[in-house]
């Protein structure tokens, strides 16, 4: 089973030249429109890999031009993501059927290998295609210890392209050691802080501008009022028409937030994405009642489409995210002294203030791990530069994967929730 296994990614940017990035490009596109058929098939219909792949697998060979394994597993990824809206639904969520737009395809052993040349073969739509992986040129790479070691196992991957560069998640697994086997989470975080200047800013350093949308929450609020205490039946038509215009823009604008932050989280490889907790938030950030359910709704937008990509989304306690420093621990109403700066009093270091807080937060449910009595703590959050364990455990992210080499935090300073 799968939870027998510790599990960990190696992020691995790929050399491909003319001829093979056509090929993977109509892979992926392929891929996606086959994740798609499989769906709209499956759905309201059945949901495990052992339905769904005989009632669509025919279909997804015959409109696609996906390899019988690829189709094979598009069907697992589209029960994947129909078992996720399932599990939503009965919590007494909305949900609607998933849809298949990262840039991304799975692969496992039948369509991936390994070559100890530093080399991968990768099926395409056509035929394979042999790729260098770009790794760094010291032999202690952090990519190393799962690729030349006997005790990790290759496992399903993912590859994806971003600004035209591709990068190889390649899965890891070994068997959990006795003082693992009760671990209930493992794998990377990814912090999420909600704010006004910033409607969404990540651990990895993504910033989701929330300026304009702020100023239109505002406008739909003052016509509101207006409409509503003018009271005439003609006030209440303009009203429902003002309303479905306004609530339909900041929608849109919710669903890219959405979409960017999960997309953050497959680029970096992340199981979870950890929230602030919303119960009080109108009162910690001075939101309008407009605020408030933006941020709510967006809350609801990543967490089915996360689910849809078969990883989870969680809020911790709020406490203090704000006004402690991710470097030192120091926590003080001083360290933030406008909306959008913080700077610690104590170690003096500097970061914009909604970014200082979504590190907190992540590192928030990543320390979990320590504190339970049921886990041991085997996970990691993701930064723009790498990924950092709750023991202080540094990795970087491989050359060329947009790395910062500024970027610190010291987990052990990040209170446990």
């Amino acid at each position: 089973m799968v939870d027998d296994y510790v599990c960990r990614t190696a992020i691995t940017c790929l050399s491909v030249d003319g001829e093979q990035r056509e090929l993977l490009e109509e892979t992926i596109s392929e891929w996606k429109r086959g994740c798609q058929i499989a769906t709209d098939m499956a759905w309201g219909k059945c949901n495990t890999k052992s339905d769904v792949q005989p009632l669509a697998y025919d279909d997804v060979r015959e409109h696609t031009d996906l390899g019988s394994q690829h189709a094979i597993l598009a069907t697992h990824q589209a029960a994947q993501a129909i078992t996720g809206c399932i599990e939503r639904r009965s919590k007494g969520k909305k949900v609607s059927k998933p849809t298949f737009t990262a840039p991304t395809v799975k692969y496992d052993t039948r369509t991936m290998t390994l070559f100890d040349d530093g080399t991968v073969s990768l099926s395409t739509t056509k035929s394979r295609v042999r790729c260098e992986l770009a790794l760094p040129d010291a032999d202690d790479g952090y990519q190393r210890q799962y690729l030349d070691s006997d005790t990790w196992s290759v496992t399903e991957s993912t590859l994806t392209t971003r600004d035209g560069d591709y990068f190889l998640h390649i899965g890891f697994r070994r068997p959990k050691n006795d003082t693992e086997q009760n671990t209930a989470e493992d794998g990377t975080v990814l912090g999420v802080d909600l704010g006004i200047e910033n409607l969404a800013v990540t651990s990895t350093a993504y910033f989701f501008s929330g300026r304009e949308s702020t100023h239109d929450l505002r406008e739909f609020e003052k016509v509101r009022a207006g409409l509503q205490q003018t009271g005439t039946r003609s006030a209440h038509r303009t009203l429902e028409q003002s309303s479905g215009r306004e609530l339909r823009y900041i929608r849109d604008v919710l669903h890219q937030a959405s979409n960017a932050i999960v997309d953050e989280a497959l680029r970096y490889e992340c199981n979870v994405i950890a929230f602030e907790d919303l119960t009080h938030i109108r009162d910690r950030t001075g939101a309008s009642w407009g605020h408030r359910w933006a941020f709510r709704t967006l809350y609801e937008q990543v967490k089915y489409k996360a689910e849809a990509e078969g990883f989870s989304v969680k809020q911790v306690g709020s406490a203090y995210t704000s006004k402690r420093c991710a470097e030192c621990g120091f926590t003080a109403g001083e360290n933030r002294s406008t909306r959008n700066d913080f700077r610690c009093v104590n170690c003096e270091s500097e970061a914009n203030a909604d970014y200082n807080a979504a590190k907190n937060i992540g590192m928030r449910y990543v320390r979990r791990g320590q504190q339970s009595s049921r886990r041991t703590g085997n996970s990691q959050l993701a930064l723009k530069s790498g990924t950092v364990t709750p023991s202080g455990g540094f990795t970087a992210h491989p050359e060329g994967f947009d790395a910062e080499s500024t970027d610190k935090f010291h987990p052990q300073s990040a209170e446990g929730a």
